[in-house]
């Protein structure tokens, strides 16, 4: 034992002594082909990161997480060995310079953190080949210059923020490229299928999700960024192949809560950059399209967090293949975009570590600012406590995940308040239950962008949707205060306990229809082969007051289920739900449990519709609304087989947003198949596959805007300008809601939905208007003139009958980017709800 032990002992100062002195392959070297001569796999960018830090005294590698499909997260933290045999002390003092950590730190200034984040877009593929070239770059320790950078900064890479995406793109890159590269664009490696490396798993666009962290990528990402805290963020994308080299300042509009120092730096690092590429002679732009204003991107959330956050694009893209011709005749070649992207990180790091003190100083003042004399107009914010509960959770499970701190007000409190639903300031009385968010907080300045009613909009021309207030978003009754108020204690929810008797038999099982969380537990009720209805207006039974789309489980209705009870009871406890027992079947007041108005739920069997035609973002949204929070099952079916589907198998097709030219066949096809009861969801932009045509009732909206007079001539300069008086980039809408019908139960009359396109449609005929714009409706965000003119008075949300069945039209995506919650429980109606 002894022997074997002095073995490892020596066998560890032999690693230990290698490690230090030997010296490291390139990338090149240990790759299977030179760096930038083909794509990497994701496993071989792992092997290569993982070979760096085992043989690196300047290098420590840890796996943060994993995708979907398994694949590994990974963070390189590197720096001097010194800096690193004191990480987490540099760490800690670091977040305590900004009070997100208790306690003094030992100085007022430290090395500057710099966080590098490549290939969030996984088709963008030079991106994370470029970090192989910055890691093997910053570990070479006869470079004095970037040892000298090391001493004052410790840098992060994240080799691929997005490996399933990366993959997809890379494994079908190789097998169908050429072994020479082809610059030719029609060939077939410039020509990505459906639906290409830029997405995940779900097809969801991961530079979209800082803020909302739907996905399994962002929310272990985000673990770790606040874990740090970077004073530098830059997220490496490409664009399309003539775009050329673009980094920051940023365009216009910046969110009016960047401070003057986040914009002044960011010229300072441009400028460092631009005099590389200067020597080069290597085109370049700057404060152009990439604008700082929505608040969930790579650039923005690290914005809206202190940190200088910039997005740098290298011509090349999915489209680029390895090597591709430009307009000007040139060739651009995966080697140039690597050798671009390395030369703005090294550039960005090199500027940073001469900066680390001021970076530090600053750092600390945007925290200290935010805490005690925070921005914006509003300075609390309050979430009544008569939500559901449910929502107040997700919320809070939100606040959590950015490090936000909440708590309960305290106090009853009668204050003069913005009242979102009313869209205007109001007189309300609060209660000592209701949730508090104060903007006076380190994450003061993320608070306020995420909880404002309106974000100051300088600039119509923006890069991104213009409004997302999370109390609209999420369908809560809450107020923003202009006053500072501060938690008083812990908001804390009870400890689920189930209600239901043990021994008792009850008549029926009564559960409320609210939430997310109510349509998760139906979806586990009929996959448990219980049979459900669900209540079409309110009732009173046992003293308790139901309202519509109450869930009812009757004993006769499952009188051949052979664990009728033990079945409710125990998914009741899963999914923590406040299930009652009736006793009785006649109702105080209302219909009684046997009426027909208590209607019958068929279970869903659900095709949506998939591949080419479709939106690769909408589908993949559908796909995690059934997969990720409903947990209910469904079949992707490609578009273009749909006129020889066998529709029979299911009772309900999704249509996502998406381009769907269907012939007169089909149509028939699909009215037959409605009229013996199969249902239509259709989404967005495929609402127009049914417009104007025989057998539906879907118009435009007759009449135009008013348009402007003859003599008005456009200036070619104003032409961008001029286009977006039609158009809607994404805007908070109110809709009046018919809460009489299913599609809008659990909704509030006064519902808000993100206006998303410019179509405007007429009221239906013979069908149900469930949700119409009226006549001047509560906006935020921006609409194009000639669009506010058409909006009022047109359909957002209706139902057709067709004989049995129906089709639903959704004008608007309910589901974009995952996180209108509302809008997730208005779908749970469409596809549960008849």
């Amino acid at each position: 034992m002894r022997a074997r032990t002095i073995l490892l002992i020596l066998a560890i100062c032999i690693a230990a002594n290698l490690r230090a002195q030997g010296p490291l392959s390139s990338p090149s070297d240990f790759l299977p082909h030179p760096l930038g001569e083909q794509f990497t796999p994701h496993h071989l960018l792992v092997d290569y990161f993982q070979y760096v830090a085992a043989n690196s005294d300047r290098v420590q590698l840890m796996e943060y997480g994993r995708t979907n499909e398994q694949r590994p997260l990974l963070l390189a933290v590197v720096s001097t060995p010194q800096n690193l045999a004191r990480l987490d002390e540099i760490r800690l003092d670091h977040l305590r310079r900004t009070g997100r950590e208790e306690g003094r730190p030992a100085s007022e200034t430290g090395p500057a953190i710099v966080w590098l984040s490549f290939g969030v877009h996984g088709n963008e593929a030079g991106a994370s080949e470029s970090s192989m070239s910055v890691l093997y770059a910053l570990t070479d320790p006869a470079d004095a210059e970037v040892t000298g950078w090391l001493q004052n900064a410790v840098v992060i890479i994240d080799p691929s923020i997005n490996p399933d995406g990366y993959d997809r793109y890379t494994h079908w890159y190789r097998s169908v490229s050429n072994a020479e590269p082809d610059p030719d664009r029609t060939a077939r490696e410039h020509r990505e299928p459906w639906p290409g490396g830029r997405v995940n798993h779900y097809y969801f666009d991961l530079n979209r999700d800082w803020a909302w962290a739907t996905q399994v990528e962002t929310r272990q990402r985000l673990k770790q960024y606040h874990r740090w805290a970077p004073h530098i963020h830059v997220d490496f994308h490409e664009q399309f192949p003539n775009d050329y080299y673009y980094f920051a300042p940023a365009a216009e509009p910046y969110h009016a809560y960047i401070t003057d120092w986040q914009r002044d730096f960011q010229t300072q690092i441009g400028r460092n950059n631009a005099r590389y590429f200067d020597e080069q002679g290597w085109l370049y732009y700057t404060r152009e399209v990439f604008d700082l204003f929505y608040p969930s991107y790579g650039d923005t959330y690290p914005t809206f967090n202190g940190a200088i956050g910039m997005t740098y694009e290298q011509a090349g893209h999915g489209i680029s293949g390895r090597a591709i011709e430009q307009e000007t005749g040139n060739i651009l070649t995966l080697a140039e975009r690597i050798e671009h992207h390395t030369t703005t990180a090294l550039s960005t790091i090199e500027i940073s570590a001469k900066n680390a003190a001021r970076l530090s100083q600053e750092f600390s003042k945007y925290y200290r600012d935010a805490a005690e004399k925070p921005t914006g107009p509003y300075r609390s914010y309050v979430i009544s406590h008569r939500n559901s509960p449910d929502k107040l959770k997700a919320l809070c499970e939100l606040l959590d995940r950015h490090q936000i701190r909440y708590g309960r007000l305290g106090k009853s409190l009668n204050a003069n308040a913005y009242v979102y639903r009313e869209g205007k300031e109001q007189n309300v009385e609060l209660a000592a239950s209701d949730l508090l968010i104060s903007a006076r907080q380190p994450q003061g300045v993320l608070v306020q962008v995420l909880f404002d009613p309106d974000a100051e909009l300088v600039d119509s021309l923006t890069y991104d949707i213009t409004a997302w207030s999370l109390p609209y978003a999420r369908g809560l009754e809450a107020y923003a205060l202009k006053t500072s108020q501060e938690p008083s204690g812990d908001y804390d929810f009870p400890a689920y306990s189930s209600s239901l008797p043990e021994a008792d038999l009850p008549y029926a099982y009564l559960a409320p229809w609210e939430s997310l969380a109510d349509a998760r537990f139906l979806g586990a009720l009929l996959q448990a082969d219980l049979k459900v209805r669900f209540a079409t207006s309110a009732f009173t039974l046992g003293g308790k007051e139901y309202a519509p789309g109450t869930l009812i489980l009757t004993r006769e209705d499952n009188r051949n289920h052979g664990s009728f009870d033990e079945t409710v009871r125990e998914l009741a406890l899963t999914h923590e739900r406040p299930v009652a027992a009736a006793s009785t079947g006649f109702a105080e007041a209302g219909r009684d449990i046997g009426s027909s108005s208590m209607r019958y739920l068929e279970a869903p069997r659900i095709a949506v519709l998939s591949d080419e035609g479709t939106s690769e973002n909408s589908a993949g949204e559908i796909w995690y609304y059934f997969e990720q929070v409903l947990h209910y099952p469904v079949t992707l079916a490609p578009a273009d087989r749909l006129g020889q589907m066998d529709l029979s198998a299911y009772n309900l097709l999704i249509l996502p947003e998406g381009r769907y030219p269907l012939n007169d066949a089909t149509l028939r096809s699909l009215q037959e198949w409605m009229r013996n009861g199969g249902r239509v969801i259709a989404v967005g932009a495929a609402v127009s596959a049914f417009q104007d045509k025989d057998g539906f009732q879907l118009k435009k909206k007759s009449g135009d805007a008013e348009k402007p007079s003859t003599d008005t001539l456009t200036k070619y300069g104003d032409r961008e300008r001029a286009g977006i008086s039609d158009y809607s980039p994404g805007a908070i809408l109110e809709l009046q809601m018919d809460v009489t019908h299913p599609l809008a139960f659990g909704l509030s009359e006064r519902y808000f939905s993100l206006k998303l396109n410019n179509q405007t449609y007429a009221y239906l005929d013979n069908g149900w208007n469930v949700g119409t714009i009226p006549a001047d409706p509560i906006t935020q965000g921006f609409i194009g003139a000639n669009l506010q003119k058409k909006l009022p008075k047109t359909l957002a949300v209706g139902v057709e009958s067709k004989g049995r069945g129906d089709i639903v039209y959704l004008v608007d995506n309910p589901l974009f980017r995952g996180f209108w919650t509302e809008g997730q429980l208005l779908f749970a109606n469409a596809v549960f709800l008849k």
